[in-house]
Protein backbone atom coordinates (compact mmCIF):
# COMPACT_ATOMS: atom_id res chain seq x y z
CA UNK A 1 0.00 0.00 0.00
CA UNK A 2 1.38 3.24 -0.63
CA UNK A 3 1.56 6.28 0.90
CA UNK A 4 1.44 9.91 -0.04
CA UNK A 5 2.91 12.89 0.94
CA UNK A 6 0.58 15.65 2.62
CA UNK A 7 0.27 17.95 0.20
CA UNK A 8 0.95 20.44 2.99
CA UNK A 9 3.83 19.18 4.09
CA UNK A 10 5.36 19.51 0.23
CA UNK A 11 4.70 22.87 0.24
CA UNK A 12 6.44 23.49 3.88
CA UNK A 13 9.51 21.38 2.49
CA UNK A 14 9.19 23.67 -0.54
CA UNK A 15 8.82 26.92 1.53
CA UNK A 16 11.91 25.59 3.81
CA UNK A 17 14.22 25.35 0.28
CA UNK A 18 12.96 28.42 -0.39
CA UNK A 19 14.33 29.86 2.48
CA UNK A 20 17.38 28.44 2.47
CA UNK A 21 18.18 29.23 -1.18
CA UNK A 22 16.98 32.70 -0.97
CA UNK A 23 19.50 32.86 2.22
CA UNK A 24 22.46 31.36 0.48
CA UNK A 25 21.75 34.03 -2.15
CA UNK A 26 21.65 36.91 0.15
CA UNK A 27 24.85 35.66 2.23
CA UNK A 28 26.41 35.43 -1.28
CA UNK A 29 25.38 38.77 -2.78
CA UNK A 30 26.19 40.78 0.80
CA UNK A 31 29.30 38.99 0.94
CA UNK A 32 30.02 40.11 -3.11
CA UNK A 33 28.98 44.06 -2.40
CA UNK A 34 31.67 43.62 0.55
CA UNK A 35 34.24 42.56 -1.24
CA UNK A 36 33.44 45.00 -4.15
CA UNK A 37 33.52 47.86 -1.42
CA UNK A 38 36.49 46.22 0.39
CA UNK A 39 38.48 46.02 -2.80
CA UNK A 40 37.42 49.67 -4.02
CA UNK A 41 38.36 51.03 -0.06
CA UNK A 42 42.23 49.36 -0.70
CA UNK A 43 42.27 51.36 -4.26
CA UNK A 44 41.44 54.32 -2.74
CA UNK A 45 43.62 54.45 0.27
CA UNK A 46 46.03 53.47 -2.27
CA UNK A 47 45.56 56.55 -4.59
CA UNK A 48 45.37 58.99 -1.84
CA UNK A 49 48.69 57.82 -0.18
CA UNK A 50 50.26 58.53 -4.05
CA UNK A 51 48.31 61.57 -4.17
CA UNK A 52 49.44 62.72 -1.02
CA UNK A 53 53.06 61.88 -1.66
CA UNK A 54 53.52 63.58 -4.81
CA UNK A 55 52.62 66.85 -3.18
CA UNK A 56 56.10 67.00 -1.58
CA UNK A 57 57.47 64.64 -4.46
CA UNK A 58 61.67 66.23 -3.85
CA UNK A 59 62.53 68.39 -7.07
CA UNK A 60 65.82 68.31 -8.76
CA UNK A 61 68.42 70.87 -7.50
CA UNK A 62 69.32 72.13 -11.22
CA UNK A 63 72.32 73.88 -9.83
CA UNK A 64 73.83 71.19 -9.28
CA UNK A 65 75.14 69.13 -12.70
CA UNK A 66 73.99 65.75 -10.96
CA UNK A 67 70.88 66.90 -9.62
CA UNK A 68 69.89 65.84 -6.25
CA UNK A 69 67.04 66.78 -3.99
CA UNK A 70 66.26 67.45 -0.29
CA UNK A 71 64.33 64.50 1.08
CA UNK A 72 64.31 66.17 4.62
CA UNK A 73 60.64 66.53 4.47
CA UNK A 74 59.41 63.14 3.38
CA UNK A 75 62.28 61.55 5.46
CA UNK A 76 60.63 62.95 8.42
CA UNK A 77 57.41 60.88 7.29
CA UNK A 78 59.59 57.81 6.86
CA UNK A 79 63.81 57.99 7.53
CA UNK A 80 63.25 54.36 5.51
CA UNK A 81 62.78 56.26 2.16
CA UNK A 82 65.57 55.88 -0.21
CA UNK A 83 65.11 57.47 -3.34
CA UNK A 84 61.75 58.47 -5.32
CA UNK A 85 60.99 56.61 -9.11
CA UNK A 86 59.38 57.81 -12.09
CA UNK A 87 58.20 56.39 -15.17
CA UNK A 88 57.47 58.48 -17.70
CA UNK A 89 53.81 57.84 -19.34
CA UNK A 90 52.96 55.26 -16.00
CA UNK A 91 51.28 55.75 -12.95
CA UNK A 92 54.61 54.89 -10.92
CA UNK A 93 55.69 57.94 -9.16
CA UNK A 94 56.26 57.12 -6.01
CA UNK A 95 58.72 57.16 -2.86
CA UNK A 96 61.18 54.31 -2.80
CA UNK A 97 61.13 52.14 0.50
CA UNK A 98 63.79 50.00 2.33
CA UNK A 99 63.32 47.41 5.15
CA UNK A 100 65.23 45.14 7.08
CA UNK A 101 63.83 42.68 5.06
CA UNK A 102 61.75 42.07 2.32
CA UNK A 103 58.61 42.06 4.19
CA UNK A 104 58.78 45.38 5.90
CA UNK A 105 56.58 47.01 3.27
CA UNK A 106 54.89 44.28 1.86
CA UNK A 107 52.13 45.40 3.46
CA UNK A 108 52.93 48.66 4.73
CA UNK A 109 52.54 52.18 3.51
CA UNK A 110 54.96 54.90 3.44
CA UNK A 111 53.36 56.18 6.72
CA UNK A 112 53.92 53.13 8.75
CA UNK A 113 50.52 52.17 8.57
CA UNK A 114 49.07 48.32 7.59
CA UNK A 115 47.55 48.78 3.51
CA UNK A 116 47.45 46.07 1.54
CA UNK A 117 48.67 48.16 -1.57
CA UNK A 118 51.61 48.47 0.68
CA UNK A 119 54.36 50.27 -0.72
CA UNK A 120 57.39 50.12 -3.87
CA UNK A 121 60.66 49.37 -2.09
CA UNK A 122 64.06 48.45 -2.35
CA UNK A 123 65.44 44.78 -1.97
CA UNK A 124 66.95 44.55 1.73
CA UNK A 125 70.23 42.76 0.24
CA UNK A 126 70.87 46.17 -1.95
CA UNK A 127 72.91 49.54 -1.45
CA UNK A 128 70.13 52.17 0.30
CA UNK A 129 72.64 54.65 -1.88
CA UNK A 130 72.36 52.56 -5.37
CA UNK A 131 75.59 51.38 -5.24
CA UNK A 132 75.49 48.48 -6.46
CA UNK A 133 75.67 47.71 -10.25
CA UNK A 134 71.78 45.67 -10.11
CA UNK A 135 69.16 46.79 -7.73
CA UNK A 136 65.90 45.36 -7.28
CA UNK A 137 62.69 47.02 -6.57
CA UNK A 138 58.98 45.70 -5.68
CA UNK A 139 56.02 46.64 -5.59
CA UNK A 140 52.30 45.20 -5.94
CA UNK A 141 50.40 44.53 -8.89
CA UNK A 142 46.77 46.70 -8.91
CA UNK A 143 44.60 46.65 -11.63
CA UNK A 144 43.95 50.50 -11.88
CA UNK A 145 47.88 50.87 -12.63
CA UNK A 146 48.90 51.99 -9.14
CA UNK A 147 51.86 51.16 -7.72
CA UNK A 148 53.45 48.28 -10.36
CA UNK A 149 50.72 47.94 -12.10
CA UNK A 150 51.23 49.87 -14.61
CA UNK A 151 54.36 47.50 -15.63
CA UNK A 152 51.74 45.46 -17.50
CA UNK A 153 52.55 47.96 -20.11
CA UNK A 154 56.12 47.14 -21.41
CA UNK A 155 54.46 43.48 -22.21
CA UNK A 156 52.99 45.63 -25.12
CA UNK A 157 55.07 45.52 -27.96
CA UNK A 158 54.21 49.09 -29.39
CA UNK A 159 53.98 50.38 -25.47
CA UNK A 160 57.77 48.81 -25.31
CA UNK A 161 58.81 50.73 -28.18
CA UNK A 162 57.47 53.79 -27.55
CA UNK A 163 58.05 54.16 -24.24
CA UNK A 164 60.84 53.62 -21.38
CA UNK A 165 62.46 56.26 -19.67
CA UNK A 166 61.95 57.94 -16.58
CA UNK A 167 64.08 59.32 -13.47
CA UNK A 168 65.49 57.55 -9.72
CA UNK A 169 65.82 60.87 -7.77
CA UNK A 170 68.31 60.02 -4.46
CA UNK A 171 69.32 62.98 -2.06
CA UNK A 172 73.02 63.18 -3.17
CA UNK A 173 72.08 62.27 -7.36
CA UNK A 174 69.80 61.44 -9.91
CA UNK A 175 69.79 58.93 -12.57
CA UNK A 176 67.82 59.30 -15.89
CA UNK A 177 66.60 55.68 -16.79
CA UNK A 178 66.13 53.93 -19.92
CA UNK A 179 63.91 51.08 -19.80
CA UNK A 180 66.03 47.80 -22.27
CA UNK A 181 64.17 44.59 -21.39
CA UNK A 182 60.81 43.26 -20.25
CA UNK A 183 60.20 39.77 -19.09
CA UNK A 184 57.74 37.06 -17.36
CA UNK A 185 59.86 34.79 -15.11
CA UNK A 186 59.14 32.52 -11.54
CA UNK A 187 59.48 34.08 -8.55
CA UNK A 188 61.98 31.45 -7.57
CA UNK A 189 64.22 32.89 -10.87
CA UNK A 190 67.85 33.16 -9.17
CA UNK A 191 68.97 35.51 -11.92
CA UNK A 192 66.35 38.47 -11.35
CA UNK A 193 65.97 37.77 -7.59
CA UNK A 194 69.26 37.16 -6.31
CA UNK A 195 70.55 40.82 -6.56
CA UNK A 196 74.02 39.70 -4.57
CA UNK A 197 75.63 37.69 -7.37
CA UNK A 198 75.50 41.38 -9.69
CA UNK A 199 77.16 43.47 -7.44
CA UNK A 200 79.96 43.70 -9.39
CA UNK A 201 79.60 41.86 -12.67
CA UNK A 202 76.72 41.98 -14.55
CA UNK A 203 77.68 39.93 -17.72
CA UNK A 204 75.64 36.92 -17.45
CA UNK A 205 72.73 38.79 -15.83
CA UNK A 206 72.45 40.56 -19.21
CA UNK A 207 73.10 37.25 -20.86
CA UNK A 208 70.20 36.06 -18.95
CA UNK A 209 67.91 38.69 -20.01
CA UNK A 210 68.79 38.85 -24.09
CA UNK A 211 67.98 34.68 -24.16
CA UNK A 212 64.76 35.60 -22.10
CA UNK A 213 63.18 38.76 -22.76
CA UNK A 214 59.65 38.95 -24.18
CA UNK A 215 61.47 42.07 -25.72
CA UNK A 216 64.67 44.13 -25.87
CA UNK A 217 66.58 46.83 -26.71
CA UNK A 218 69.89 45.40 -27.97
CA UNK A 219 71.89 48.38 -28.38
CA UNK A 220 71.59 49.18 -24.87
CA UNK A 221 72.48 45.13 -23.62
CA UNK A 222 75.79 46.07 -26.02
CA UNK A 223 76.21 49.21 -24.49
CA UNK A 224 75.85 47.74 -20.26
CA UNK A 225 77.76 44.79 -21.28
CA UNK A 226 80.92 47.41 -22.55
CA UNK A 227 80.39 49.69 -19.75
CA UNK A 228 82.62 48.82 -16.17
CA UNK A 229 80.27 51.08 -13.94
CA UNK A 230 77.15 50.37 -16.28
CA UNK A 231 74.21 49.83 -13.71
CA UNK A 232 70.45 48.59 -13.46
CA UNK A 233 67.23 48.85 -11.75
CA UNK A 234 64.73 46.00 -12.14
CA UNK A 235 61.46 46.53 -11.20
CA UNK A 236 59.12 43.06 -10.62
CA UNK A 237 55.84 42.76 -9.92
CA UNK A 238 53.27 39.60 -10.17
CA UNK A 239 51.96 38.36 -13.47
CA UNK A 240 49.09 36.41 -14.23
CA UNK A 241 50.88 33.89 -16.97
CA UNK A 242 51.55 30.99 -14.66
CA UNK A 243 51.61 30.26 -10.87
CA UNK A 244 53.78 32.41 -9.02
CA UNK A 245 54.55 34.27 -12.71
CA UNK A 246 56.54 37.76 -12.12
CA UNK A 247 56.56 40.69 -14.64
CA UNK A 248 59.97 42.31 -14.61
CA UNK A 249 61.06 45.74 -16.64
CA UNK A 250 64.96 46.53 -16.55
CA UNK A 251 66.26 49.70 -17.27
CA UNK A 252 69.43 51.16 -17.64
CA UNK A 253 70.28 53.72 -15.06
CA UNK A 254 72.70 56.58 -15.90
CA UNK A 255 74.30 59.45 -14.96
CA UNK A 256 71.67 62.43 -14.28
CA UNK A 257 72.90 65.65 -16.23
CA UNK A 258 71.40 69.01 -15.59
CA UNK A 259 69.38 70.67 -18.68
CA UNK A 260 70.34 74.40 -17.28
Amino acid sequence: MSYKVPRFILKAANAAVSAVILFALLVSGTYAAFALWDNGQIYTEAENVREDMIQIKPEIDESEPSGGADFDEIRSINPDVRAWLTIDNTKIDYPVLQGENNLSYINTDVYGNFALAGSIYLDSRNDGAFGDRYSLLYGHHMADGNMFGDLDKFKDREFFEENGTGLLILPDGVYRLNVFACLVVNASDNYIFGPAAWRDDITELLDYAAENALYIRADAVRSLGQSENGKIIALSTCSSEFTDARTIVLAEMSAYLSEE
